[in-house]
């Protein structure tokens, strides 16, 4: 039988009651996500619409410590308005005092955090070149602050809240107050944060990758070949030093920290040079504002020769051009069916979670720590070793039900790693 909707007053009473979790939650990615320490500068990144849990986390930065909490905030309306009214030629350039803010801290050692929250259709009808655009000069411009994260010198963390009118696409036909309330309980679900005790939950679970990260690390396959009934046909080699990761990462210090919570992948940064085939979507990917669905694309030795897609065919266009290296991968990432954000059954519209439920493949800068000795070079290094460069990096997830994969030792022998969509030990 479908649920009685909720009332606004119910909803209220409801959301109020979650307030104890979402301490729990804040101080979960504080100390675990971003791992701050006394005296550091916290750097928290927040949709407008959230500044009462934006709020709480700074709150409990300061518990923690924090020498300083800068908060910048983001607003889907203001967004779409400045892209509607402003040339494409200003977005090309990012401006200087926001290039000084970035990199100034990052260069002191700032922890960032960024709570993730927007309309997946934002900017839907806006020019993608104008997104892209911004993007791609923030990420070459805010040259410290980018490769703070990239090369380990910086504590990061990406973590999700809720906003009405995402709330709304995955929860579609309830009240905004209901389908907000929804969307908390599946947040702090699916981030193993709806517990007592959510800290040692995710001990727990950084220690369930090590088993996986070993037998694939310990086999050194030469490359992955992937088949599944939706059309993927798809080799992707990998490089001779590469490493698996997955889990909590670890900066050039030591400093263990989660980038993604939730997180339920183990990922390497594959060949550049070597993928050919074809991958079909499984999930719809949303970017800058906007949907891409049903879309596929075809390798020829390590680039994009050929896409389509029935929804957002430009925007697509707009990833795989966005500069000289971004129709290469940078990322291969497994991804059973059998985890919490699969289980849940729910299409969050958004990448963070949405590619925990799913094996995706990622356009566009590859990760240093993946490849023995790539924190120690520069990026010419690293694409002597095959680790992709790019201003961009954007996840599709190409993970069906039905998905197989085996891993192709140097002499072309097969062993099977993924069979049906989950771990072939998991059958």
């Amino acid at each position: 039988m479908p649920s009685i909707p909720m009332t606004d007053e119910e909803c209220r009473i409801a959301t109020a009651a979650l307030s104890d979790q979402l301490d729990l939650y804040a101080n979960l990615l504080i100390k675990k996500g971003v791992a701050l320490k006394s005296g550091q500068e916290l750097v928290v990144e927040a949709p407008v619409e959230r500044a009462d849990f934006a709020r709480r986390v700074v709150d409990r930065a300061y518990r923690a410590g924090a020498g300083h909490v800068t908060v910048i905030w983001h607003d889907d309306a203001v967004t779409r308005l400045t892209y509607e009214n402003v040339e494409t030629e200003w977005f090309k350039t990012t401006p200087s005092w926001q290039v000084e803010q970035l990199n100034s801290l990052a260069e002191a050692g700032a922890a960032f955090l960024f709570l993730e929250g927007s309309d997946p259709s934002s900017l839907k009808g806006i020019d993608p070149a104008k997104p892209a655009a911004a993007r791609k000069a923030r990420n070459t411009q805010c040259r410290s602050f980018r490769d703070g994260m990239d090369f380990g010198r910086n504590v990061w963390c990406i973590a999700g809240v809720p906003v009405a009118a995402w709330a709304r696409e995955v929860f579609p036909g309830m009240s905004d107050a209901e389908a907000v309330y929804r969307l908390w309980n599946l947040i702090l679900a699916t981030s193993r944060a709806d517990g007592e005790d959510p800290e040692s939950a995710w001990e727990t679970h950084n220690a369930s990758f090590e088993k996986t990260k070993r037998w694939l690390n310990q086999h050194h396959f030469d490359a992955l070949r992937y088949r599944s009934s939706n059309g993927t046909d798809f080799t992707v080699g990998l490089t001779a030093g590469h490493i698996w990761d997955g889990g909590a990462g670890r900066t050039v210090t030591g400093t263990s920290f989660f980038p993604n919570i939730p997180t339920e992948e183990v990922f390497t940064s594959p060949d550049r040079n070597r993928a050919d085939g074809v991958v079909y979507s499984a999930m719809p990917l949303v970017h800058s504002g906007q949907v891409i669905d049903k879309f596929w694309m075809r390798f020829e030795g390590g680039r994009v020769v050929e896409f389509d897609a029935e929804q957002g065919r430009e925007c697509l266009r707009s990833i795989i051009e966005a500069d000289e290296n971004s129709a290469r991968l940078g990322e291969v990432a497994l991804v059973s069916k059998n985890t919490p954000i699969r289980q849940s059954k729910t299409l969050f519209f958004d990448t963070l979670y949405d590619e925990n439920a799913s094996c995706h493949l990622a356009l566009g800068m590859g990760f240093p720590e993946c490849v023995e000795g790539g924190l120690d070079v520069d990026k010419d290094g690293l694409l002597a070793m095959g680790v992709n460069q790019s201003s961009t990096h954007v996840d599709f997830m190409i993970g069906s039900d039905d998905l197989n994969i085996w891993g192709v030792d140097a002499d072309g022998a097969e062993t099977p790693v993924f069979v049906g969509g989950q771990w072939a030990w998991e059958e």
